[in-house]
């Protein structure tokens, strides 16, 4: 994994500006640290950092390849992600005259495009985002992967165009400048911290959709569609359907456990965890390599503050220990405490940008950096919950017959929290309301389909396109922030595809949330562990998480330099803070976010104005 970014401008000479792109490619620095690299032309500079995963002694980029027909001209590229299928690209390349001067996968998608240019990422499966500048045709070709996993921003400027893994690579420019407009003050307080799809928050910036590449030259800009969810039949009975679900889970993991740096998977004893690794042990015995490291996460006097409810009925920790003695892994515990976790919600805001998702990005990023200590790569169970139908939403009635996203049912209570002007300007419910009918308009049909058929189409689609990408691009910033790379097997799109397709009768299978899933899985965990009640991300119940987070709130609120005071009820949000206890719980995000998680956030948007100066364009 890595970090890339560049700039194509058809009236300056880029080879005058090696000090700008390599400015811009040090910000990355930290998802890239092994190795660092710039190439520049006189319409075209890239810029690239690298964490060495494949063939460590080679693959350095910008990497640079001629093209097929002619040897006077190359195309360059630089590349974040992994390509799952490469050996199987290598070999069909080779059989087409290529030759290959590395090992690496970068080479691999080179070749790739050498060959069948912009249809090369129909070939790929893996995690990625990519730009290729073809010198003959003073074109560059960027894609971003199928479900979103590796981040891509761009902004277009002037006949300008800069793009980064991150915002800051484009921030670090000396002509682009710190703003948000109106769009992004209503991502930030309506939708956030979940993005509409494109959005890049700040002025001007977007984000290549997920499934989507674009082509760049002087004739402007084009984006295409080359992958989306499909709306198809199923035929398969459920016998048959948790046969295939098995063996595309096992063939994805196989192809994610290749490295050639020491790899490890997150355990929380919960199913999407427990299986991962569960398949991993077993090709790890099949191949003899021995056993397999696991990490967890909880908090400090979790146990002593631990209730149970219907979002997180249990406690991890026994189950923990119950599959890593079942699969006899080395098992590596982290336990966080709330000083640490107060403090790192700055260092979140710094990997996103962005304010996010309070503590649960702060206690990533630090869990992320403590297995960073002993490994460079870890595979995760994110996604099994949105591709599978595993969130309580997908069985409550009220979220099901929501006009809104079912994450987000407290709208109007989100805009009793912002100043009258703010509110009159935003127009919180219509924007909300705007997005979400966007999203529905989006969703595939199927003839014929009766009308709860339809309602979970529709639950299931809402998931895998909004709710999914707020948590994969949280894995993303907070893992790459320390040098870490995460891959997710259940965002692998052939699996992706089929599930999306099956009826929600099967995928429900035994009236249990992720039944097929279970199903598919019978003989590969433990039944107690098989038959689990889902068990989200862990979070702190430390009632002094609440009193650290309300204190600091309320003195920011109290500082006349706060530059949150002019776009809040401050009123309001004093009179909640001041009531708030552990009962307490403002439906604020999702599952895991509430009250504390409010003014956590509050805190990071406070910080993050200060810290990038950010100037507001209303």
């Amino acid at each position: 994994m890595c970090g890339i970014t560049g700039w194509i401008d058809w009236k300056l000479d880029l080879t005058t500006q090696a000090d700008t792109i390599e400015k811009m490619t040090e910000t990355l620095a930290l998802r890239g640290p092994d190795a660092s690299g710039t190439w520049l032309s006189r319409h075209c500079a890239f810029g690239h950092r690298r964490l060495s995963v494949m063939d460590p002694a080679n693959g350095a980029q910008p990497m640079v390849r001629p093209m097929k027909a002619s040897e006077q001209h190359d195309c360059v590229i630089v590349y974040n992600g992994e390509l799952y299928n490469a050996p199987e690209l290598r070999q069909q390349l080779l059989s087409l005259g290529y030759r290959f001067q590395t090992s690496c996968d970068t080479e691999v998608l080179l070749q790739a495009y050498v060959e069948w240019g912009p249809a090369c990422v129909e070939q790929l499966n893996g995690i990625f985002a990519f730009a290729i500048w073809q010198t003959d045709e003073e074109r560059l070709f960027m894609a971003r992967d199928r479900l979103g996993v590796k981040p891509l921003f761009y902004k277009l400027e002037d006949g300008r165009l800069f793009f980064g893994s991150e915002p800051k690579a484009i921030l670090a420019h000396p002509e682009v400048d710190a703003e948000v407009d109106v769009e992004g003050l209503a991502e930030l307080f309506i939708i956030g911290p979940a993005r509409t799809p494109g959005v890049g928050v700040w002025r001007g910036f977007r984000e290549l959709k997920p499934g989507q590449s674009m082509v760049y030259d002087r004739n402007g800009m084009r984006s295409s569609t080359y992958w989306q969810l499909k709306a198809l039949p199923h035929e398969a009975d459920e016998t048959t359907t948790a046969a295939e679900i098995r063996s595309l889970l096992t063939d994805t993991v196989e192809r994610q456990l290749l490295s050639d740096v020491p790899l490890c998977t997150l355990l929380s004893g919960g199913l999407d965890s427990s299986a991962l690794t569960s398949l991993a042990v077993s090709y790890y015995a099949k191949t003899g390599q021995g056993n397999v490291h696991t990490y967890s996460v909880d908090y400090v006097d979790n146990d002593k503050h631990f209730q149970s409810h219907a979002f997180q009925p249990n406690s991890d920790a026994p189950w923990i220990t119950r599959i890593s003695n079942h699969l006899s892994t080395n098992h590596h515990s982290l336990q966080i405490d709330t000083p640490e976790l107060i403090e790192a919600l700055e260092a979140a805001v710094l990997a996103r940008d962005l304010p996010g998702m309070a503590d649960i990005d702060a206690s990533l990023y630090l869990f992320c950096r403590e297995i960073k200590k002993d490994a460079t790569v870890a595979l995760s169970g994110e996604a099994a919950d949105e591709i599978f139908g595993g969130y309580p939403w997908f069985y409550r009635e009220d979220a099901l017959l929501a006009d809104t996203f079912p994450w987000s049912l407290a709208g109007d209570l989100r805009g009793d929290l912002l100043s009258k002007e703010l509110r009159e300007l935003l127009q919180p419910q219509q924007y909300l309301a705007e997005r979400y009918e966007q999203a529905i308009a989006e969703v595939p049909q199927l003839a014929g389909e009766d009308e709860s058929r339809r309602r979970m189409r529709r639950m299931s689609y809402l998931n895998i396109t909004r709710f999914m990408p707020t948590l994969l691009d949280r894995k993303d910033r907070m893992s790459m922030a320390v040098g870490l790379e995460v891959r997710v097997p259940y965002c692998d799109h052939r699996l992706v595809e089929y599930v999306w397709n099956i009826p929600w009768e099967i995928k429900n299978a035994g009236n249990r949330e992720k039944g097929i899933l279970r199903q598919a899985l019978e003989g590969v965990l433990p039944l107690d562990v098989l038959y689990r009640k889902k068990s989200p991300y862990p979070k702190t119940h430390n009632p002094n998480y609440l009193s650290a987070v309300r204190s600091r709130l309320l003195a920011r609120l109290d500082d006349p330099s706060c530059p949150l005071l002019p776009l809040l009820n401050v009123s309001q949000i004093r009179q909640l803070a001041l009531s708030a206890d552990t009962s307490s719980h403002f439906p604020w995000f999702g599952q895991l976010m509430s009250t504390p998680q409010l003014f956590a956030y509050l805190l990071q948007m406070d910080f993050w104005m200060r810290h990038y100066k950010v100037k507001l364009v209303l």
